[in-house]
Order: structure tokens, then sequence, then C-alpha cells
């Protein structure tokens, strides 16, 4: 990894049928080889399941799941005199949301429905309503963060 200067970042465009980024940048999360037109699908079917399902607009749907699965702290590794420690720091807006959305498409990937789009979307309505896999990765990020506060006191 280069210590010169850090990568810049890559403009991404919005999505065609909702004009979201985030709606973009989780169908790149799902997207494998570079098939896009097969993670749109998926996304948009799964999309289209949960506002069925969950009875309301599957935007909505989708950014509360956001909402509900973006951690507001996480433990780093610093080494501090020979001995590692486990120390809370704050999350970045922008990697907040790159975890969230991590989350969700590997928990959704773990579910047993049949097709991607049931998984997505089961994950999803679940995590819109505080319950679920990414849900419950959130709170162990969270549970670790407290139990590690004794050493936020070497956040550099």
């Amino acid at each position: 990894m280069s210590r010169r200067h850090r990568a810049e970042k890559r403009e991404i465009l919005p999505d065609a049928k909702f004009g979201d980024l985030d709606v973009t940048k989780l169908m790149n999360y799902i997207m494998f080889e570079g098939k896009k037109s097969v993670a749109e699908g998926i996304v948009y079917g799964a999309f289209d399941m949960a506002e069925r399902r969950g009875k309301r607009d599957s935007l909505t749907i989708f950014h509360d799941a956001l909402d509900n699965v973006s951690p507001a702290v996480e433990v780093r590794s610093r080494r501090v005199g020979g001995a590692t420690y486990q120390v809370p720091v704050e999350v970045r807006a922008e990697r907040r949301k790159a975890l969230a959305l991590r989350w969700l498409v590997s928990s959704a990937r773990r579910r047993n429905e049949s097709t991607m789009q049931e998984r997505l979307a089961g994950e999803l309505l679940d995590a819109a309503m505080n319950r679920g896999t990414a849900v419950k990765k959130r709170e162990d990020t969270h549970k670790m963060a407290e139990a590690n506060r004794a050493f936020s006191h070497y956040r550099w």
C-alpha cells in the first residue's frame, strides 16, 4: 500500500430507477465478476418483494435498514509498548455506510431462502425492524467498543 498519497475517490452514478447513490453502492456490493445487470435485477427484485411484504415504500425500508445497521463506534487495534489494545473509535460517515452495506449483503448471502432476491428482501425487512443478523453484528461491535472503553485514552 502506497504511503505517498491517498487514492482518489471514484465518482459513482446514481441508479436509474430511484436516482439514489446508496442503491448503486448496494448493487456494487452484490455484483460478481462485473455483472452489473444481474446485480441490478437482484436489487430491484428484492426491493419489489420488500415493498409487497413490508407494505411500505421500498426506498424507505432500505434507508431504515441502513440506519439500523450502521455502527456508531468500532474497535481498532493499537499497539502500545508491546501490548495490543482494542481502542474504541467513532466511525466516519463514509465507513459507517460501507460497513452497513457490507454487513447487509453478507448476512443476506448467509440466509437460507432459495433466491438472492428473497434473501436480500428478508434481510432488508429484518434490518428495518431492528432484528436480523446484520443488526446483531452492529450490536456486537457496539458491545466490544463498550467493553474496551477503558482503553479509549489510547485513541490517536
